[in-house]
């Protein structure tokens, strides 16, 4: 099950914020990470993790549907790398 939008809202509720408030101050946290991965900069959540913009370099691929070959163009991905900390909770949390 994913955690969505609106159970991040929800949690901030039960923190004592209203609705509304729990709403702007979600929409303005994702907003500052958008923004500055869109500027290339990293954004490093101690405790949880680094977001990182890098490059792709062009390469050679295939159209699944025709199998007919095609270049793909160079492009920036974000990537996330895990801090220690969250690869410990994870490795050590038990399924029920």
């Amino acid at each position: 099950m994913s955690l969505t939008r609106n159970d991040l809202i929800e949690r901030f509720n039960r923190l004592g914020f209203k609705n509304e408030k729990s709403t702007e101050i979600f929409e303005v946290l994702v907003e500052l990470l958008k923004n500055s991965l869109a500027s290339g900069d990293d954004v490093l959540i101690p405790g949880f993790g680094k977001f990182c913009v890098s490059k792709k370099g062009s390469r050679r691929g295939r159209n699944p549907a025709t199998g007919e070959d095609l270049e793909l163009s160079e492009r920036k991905v974000v990537t996330f790398k895990c801090s220690e900390i969250l690869k410990d909770k994870i490795k050590n949390f038990k399924v029920r």
